[in-house]
């Protein structure tokens, strides 16, 4: 157990994400008084600055402080976006360099928190410095490694050359969320619910979101629609006519003429058929991503994916057969017990079936997750991830004529890795870089669903969200409406 002082308390999520990112497998406390702790670590804010301390059980180790001119005769819980971004950057600062001299060795992302690292770089191009005064400030400022500096580099920039023919600054994404799944994996923590256990519910669902739908289609009339996703959970456990029926709904309420890509995520092979692949063709469905998430059966084994490596297969040239021309496969490292071989072949059994798309997960293990919850059962699996690991998929991802195209990051990523999506030419997937670049708004229906509406300068957001539990969504589905209206 990691013990967290911070006094006021400020910066508490920079400040966690920074413990849980060097101290992995160790859960932590905030303004707790916490026994026999494994690291006590106190911050402490005055008019002078920032003063951080650092001990173990045996007593101090680390005691730096570094002064702010911000905070001096100053309310530090009032400070203004610029200070509190300064303040922030100092505090982060002061912490990592400290934090890498306690575990000796440095950090693949530095002491960058944020999930959207190619965002960065991109607003200060923006600004008009230059990529060397780009790389300068990144390095100064968060003691990123060069090869993280390049992949962010690089996604910024093609993000900025997919998007030259895109009306975003005008427009806005739509997201439909199905949280039903087959079985429900080791690692998860998404909304998802067992599709045998809900499956005469299914329908009612369906009928609530397209109730969502029509609202939303009515206050959004006259603004463009540059990008439709349906995700989950896995969308394909729909039946064939109860696709159509949701699909129908959308185009009745939304003006696809400008839709640029519309996604279904198949996500689970087992859920796919042929009935269903050929109502998504027909309707109009640009992009879709099959999820293997590995090509080992064993592991899929282990992290109760209820399917086989041959289903993979079958599903992928299925979808082929149906006239899919833009099909991404997702894939995840650091998995329970797969070795750097392991991750070569699911890379090469890839490499045979010659997806437009492929997105690399770094294994972020959840609090709601059964490998979290159940610490102990699964305490003697292998969960590990590098940027060797990282740089096998890359190899492979440009052996297949890809590019890296959007970015992310989460909490608790195993190895302090990333999320990166590599497409071919001009298969990039458009929603991923709006929604996750932040540049415009991602309205969101369905249980789970989060509506994110921008500032102007990109900075922040207003998040509106809708409640998780699908019973509970389908009884107040009116209230969920309401709070769009707000």
């Amino acid at each position: 157990m990691i013990d967290i002082q911070i006094h006021p308390r400020q910066f508490e999520y920079d400040i966690q994400s920074m413990v849980q990112a060097f101290y992995v497998g160790h859960s932590f406390q905030i303004n707790s008084d916490v026994e026999n702790a494994y690291r006590v670590l106190n911050v402490e804010f005055s008019d002078k600055g920032i003063c951080a301390g650092l001990m173990d059980k045996n007593g101090k180790l680390f005691n730096e402080q570094v002064d702010c001119e911000i905070f001096k005769d100053k309310d530090i819980t009032k400070l203004s976006a610029s200070e509190r971004r300064n303040a922030k950057n100092a505090l982060k600062k002061l912490l990592y360099c400290m934090l890498v001299k306690d575990i000796g060795k440095d950090l693949p992302w530095g002491n960058l928190t944020g999930i959207r690292p190619a965002k960065i770089p991109g607003m200060l191009l923006e600004q008009g410095m230059s990529e060397e005064q780009v790389r300068k400030e990144m390095k100064e400022t968060y003691f990123i490694s060069d090869d993280k500096l390049d992949l962010a580099m690089d996604v910024s920039k093609m993000e900025k050359k997919v998007l030259q023919d895109v009306n975003y600054k005008e427009g806005y994404s739509l997201y439909v969320g199905i949280p039903f799944c087959p079985t429900t994996c080791l690692y998860c923590s998404f909304t998802s619910y067992p599709l045998k256990v809900y499956k005469d519910k299914v329908d009612s669902y369906i009928d609530a979101v397209i109730k969502e739908i029509r609202f939303l289609g009515e206050k959004l009339k006259g603004r463009e629609l540059n990008s439709v996703y349906i995700g989950g959970g896995t969308p394909t456990t729909l039946e064939p006519e109860q696709l159509e029926r949701l699909i129908t709904a959308l185009k009745e309420n939304f003006e696809f003429n400008t839709v640029k890509e519309f996604t279904v995520e198949a996500g689970r092979p087992d859920s796919i058929t042929k009935e269903k692949l050929m109502v998504l063709k027909e309707q109009g469905v640009s992009r879709i991503s099959i999820n293997p998430q590995t090509m080992n059966q064993e592991t899929l084994d282990l992290i109760g994916r209820k399917h086989t490596i041959e289903q993979v297969k079958e599903a992928f040239w299925m979808a082929r057969e149906c006239g899919m021309d833009n099909i991404n496969m997702d894939f995840i490292v650091g998995l329970p017990e797969e070795t750097p071989e392991m991750v070569r072949y699911s890379m090469e059994e890839a490499m045979k079936l010659e997806p437009d798309g492929i997105t690399i997960h770094s294994l972020a293990i959840k609090r709601a997750s059964r490998l979290s919850m159940n610490k102990q059962k699964y305490s003697e699996l292998s969960m590990e991830n590098s940027t060797e690991l990282m740089n096998i998929t890359k190899e492979y991802a440009y052996n297949m004529g890809m590019k890296p195209y959007y970015l992310y990051r989460q909490k608790n990523m195993a190895g302090n890795q990333e999320n990166v999506g590599y497409s071919k030419p001009g298969k990039e997937g458009l929603y991923n870089i709006l929604m996750m670049g932040d540049y415009q708004d991602v309205w969101a229906v369905g249980a789970g669903a989060v509506t994110k509406l921008l500032s102007e300068d990109r900075k922040s957001a207003t998040r509106i969200d809708t409640l998780k539990n699908v019973d509970l969504y389908i009884e107040r589905i009116d209230e969920m409406i309401e709070r769009k209206r707000d």
